[in-house]
């Protein structure tokens, strides 16, 4: 069957897709946690953007294979206080499930209470590094690639840096305050894709990598072109 006049492969946006990388400026505060209570009493102080950038930020930076602890939170404990039991459960928390940071703060600071209020003396740093809060500033870079059909689209998300895949599915999901991520929204409103928009919506970003992301919306957007 060939394509119609209305097909949504064939279809041009007014508006083209650009695609934009980031660069993320860290600014270190001065707060630190040797202690779990520590890291406790500091997150209840920090500014929320530090939550920011030690939990939906963490997918920015390079993690090694098979240390993907859903945030830094999660990783330190684990590593610097080898406290397992309180690791695996704040790598639990979907920073993405929370609409507000404040809410996603108090989730982590319950957690970490009720954690150290059932032991006998509290875990610290005794071999690793104290734990130092941060948070960060996210500079846009636009990348080149703008696309106005879907194979343009799907031409240009193969190639762009992976801190593209960043920008446009989370940062603009939890940070600029659009649910569907850039990708969606465009597919949405610039070329009437809005079954192809929900699904790319609902990819899940949490502990996984940038690299599956892209691999995961670049199979959705396959499977339009590939339509006979």
């Amino acid at each position: 069957m060939t394509a119609s006049a209305d097909d949504p492969r064939t279809r041009t946006a007014a508006e083209p897709f650009v695609f934009f990388g980031c660069v993320e400026l860290r600014q270190a505060l001065d707060r630190q946690a040797l202690d779990e209570r520590e890291l406790m009493d500091r997150l209840e102080e920090v500014p929320a953007g530090s939550i920011f950038y030690h939990t939906h930020g963490y997918f920015l930076r390079d993690r090694p294979v098979g240390m993907a602890y859903g945030n830094d939170f999660a990783r330190w404990v684990a590593v610097d206080v080898r406290d397992q039991a309180l690791a695996e459960r704040l790598a639990l928390v979907d920073p993405f499930e929370w609409k507000h940071l404040e809410d996603l703060r108090e989730e982590l600071i319950t957690i970490i209470h009720d954690h150290v209020t059932r032991l006998s003396s509290v875990p610290r740093v005794e071999l690793g590094e104290a734990f130092h809060f941060q948070l960060s500033h996210i500079v846009e870079v636009p990348l080149g690639p703008t696309a106005r059909t879907l194979a343009e689209f799907r031409a240009g998300l193969a190639t762009v840096e992976a801190s593209a895949i960043y920008f446009h599915m989370v940062e603009a999901r939890a940070r600029l305050g659009r649910p569907s991520g850039d990708f969606g929204e465009w597919l949405r409103t610039s070329l009437g894709m809005p079954d192809l928009a929900d699904r790319i919506g609902r990819i899940d970003t949490y502990m996984t990598s940038l690299e599956r992301v892209r691999a995961r919306v670049l199979s959705l957007v396959d499977e339009v072109l590939e339509q006979s």
